[in-house]
């Protein structure tokens, strides 16, 4: 086995079409004048140059050309490099299936177009394309911890393969929002065996046995949020990073300090400002306050047009109103959230929270 694998695939299969040019230039002269300037003009891939030895980090960081708009870097290489459907990123965009596909037609045209190079990037050139490659990183990590689809609530061999890529980055490039991402991942999957029951159903965060939870991951997660905050350097992936460790310290949902990680998520909707996290933030919200503080929260995010199709704000909403006794506008936003569902162990939970809304509406005659 050659040391690279790569480059000696390269540089014999570049000698090999060399030789058949060679043999057929007997019946065509001007294949000969081709032969020589491909042997000229090529040059040989070098053994010991190859800054990354990965294949598939390889093809992300070619992908990620700066000359196409980061919408289009990130939905290209998720569809063509990571394996995703149009139908799983449109879900991690919060858009529809048409609009991805449109995006990754025109950023194929404009490679074609204006002759972008295939070249994976030199390693002065990484830093520049590293935000995008941690963005498809992190979204490859999101379908597989929850994904958008299937009998399945997780997608193991999607969360694995990023927190793989996650490392190779972490050393590659050990910037603060790299070390951040790995420890977010690690400690997102952490929790992955008790995210769902003996019988395949979903576990609310709360309800957790946390018993069932990887200390070895939460250890490395906890070690490598700590490394990324003290950088001085971090950003959202290192917030939300400190966020899930809180969760992880704590031994169990009533000794959860609500209050730091809505201090937290206050950050973070200032340095990533979003609709979705700010729909996280108004959960912890209800966690700090009761559930009617952060259903204000909610409602004002719906009014203004965000998060109408987002199944997690309507089942959030439901959950909220619940809990403070409007059974029948909870039973709406849970149907909502149940026509936007497409997971079906998530479909099964909505399905279950259904019932027992009208158990509690129409409880039994004595």
């Amino acid at each position: 086995m050659p040391a690279n694998p790569f480059a000696w695939l390269v540089s014999t299969g570049r000698f090999k079409a060399i030789d058949v040019l060679r043999r057929r230039a007997r019946f065509d002269a001007s294949v000969t004048e081709l032969a020589k300037q491909l042997e000229t003009s090529v040059d040989p891939v070098s053994l010991d140059e190859e800054t990354l030895e990965d294949d598939r980090l390889r093809l992300i960081f070619t992908c990620c050309h700066p000359a196409l708009p980061p919408d289009a870097q990130i939905a290209l290489t998720l569809r063509e490099v990571c394996g995703l459907t149009t139908e799983e990123i449109a879900h991690a965009y919060l858009t529809a299936p048409r609009t991805v596909a449109q995006r990754i037609v025109r950023a194929k045209a404009k490679i074609r177009d204006a002759g972008i190079p295939y070249q994976v990037p030199a390693r002065d050139e990484l830093p520049r394309r590293l935000d995008t490659v941690l963005h498809v990183v992190y979204l490859v990590f999101n379908e597989g911890y929850a994904a958008s689809s299937g009998s399945s609530l997780t997608r193991h061999d999607l969360s694995s393969e990023a927190i793989r890529l996650g490392r190779l980055l972490g050393e590659l490039l050990p910037e603060a929002e790299a070390i951040g991402l790995l420890a977010l991942m690690l400690l997102q999957e952490s929790r992955r065996a008790a995210r769902t029951s003996d019988d395949g159903e979903l576990v609310l965060l709360a309800d957790q046995d946390r018993s069932r939870w990887d200390r070895t991951l939460i250890a490395e997660g906890l070690a490598l949020t700590e490394r990324a905050l003290s950088s001085r350097r971090f950003g959202p992936y290192s917030l939300q990073a400190a966020i899930a460790a809180v969760h992880a310290e704590a031994a169990n949902a009533e000794a959860t300090d609500w209050p730091q990680i809505v201090g937290l998520y206050d950050v973070l909707v200032r340095a990533d400002p979003s609709a979705v996290v700010e729909l996280n933030r108004a959960a912890a919200v209800a966690m700090r306050d009761g559930p009617a503080a952060g259903l204000a929260l909610i409602d004002a995010i719906l009014a203004r047009g965000d998060l109408t199709d987002y199944q997690f704000a309507h089942s959030a909403r439901g959950e909220l109103l619940r809990r403070i006794g409007k059974t029948d506008e909870a039973r709406s936003a849970y149907e909502r959230a149940l026509m936007l569902t497409h997971q079906i162990t998530e479909r099964r939970f909505l399905e279950k929270r259904l019932v027992e809304i009208t158990a509690e509406s129409f409880p039994p005659e004595l």
